[in-house]
């Protein structure tokens, strides 16, 4: 006698990663994959695309930076933006904010 295979189970969507990692913590993830082939999940976007207008000369200097460090310019400029806000967050957070 054959034995009947179970389709796997559908995997939900998730707000953010954490949820995510929460779930796949705790879940079989035996039940959500057959084996058979890839999956594809559906995330949310992990960024969001903005227009921000530069001076010209700031760009060109941010640009020469991040040729003299090998990393992409956009890169660089979320590194120096997440930095700078994450330094006025504590300072903010000191003073009683």
């Amino acid at each position: 006698m054959k034995k009947r295979k179970t389709q796997p189970k559908r995997i939900p969507l998730f707000s953010s990663e954490k949820e995510e990692a929460a779930f796949w913590d705790r879940a079989d993830s035996t039940l959500y994959f057959s084996g058979k082939g890839g999956v594809r999940l559906k995330l949310p976007p992990r960024t969001v695309a903005i227009s921000l207008r530069l001076p010209k000369r700031l760009l060109e200097r941010l640009k020469r930076l991040a040729d003299l460090k090998d990393v992409p310019y956009q890169s660089l400029m979320k590194l120096y933006l997440d930095d700078k806000i994450r330094e006025d967050i504590t300072d903010l957070t000191r003073e009683g904010f």
